[in-house]
């Protein structure tokens, strides 16, 4: 029997070293690698906004493979779990 994975949709707010470090690059490269959707962008608090759509897997997947990148440093995250897009397809950096 196959099994339905639950696909989720979060609002991460990330706080700390997130700036000015291929934040976004990370993570739009991580998404694409593992499946997930959704956008990301830099907030005039210096802080990053994301919204990314997957299964929990995909988007943990996703969060430590930021983590892991080289100067970022993630001191906080605010999470919201929200709507999904059952339009969306892809990930995309956007720009204010």
């Amino acid at each position: 029997m196959l099994t339905k994975r639950k696909i989720m949709r979060k609002y991460i707010r990330f706080y700390g070293w997130v700036q000015a470090v291929g934040f976004r690059w990370r993570a739009k490269t991580a998404a694409e690698h593992y499946g997930a959707t959704g956008w990301v962008r830099n907030e005039y608090d210096d802080s990053v906004s994301m919204e990314i759509q997957g299964t929990e897997k995909q988007i943990d997947d996703v969060i430590a493979a930021i983590e892991r990148g080289t100067y970022i440093r993630i001191e906080r995250m605010e999470v919201k779990t929200i709507a999904v897009d059952p339009d969306e397809n892809g990930f995309r950096v956007k720009y204010w």
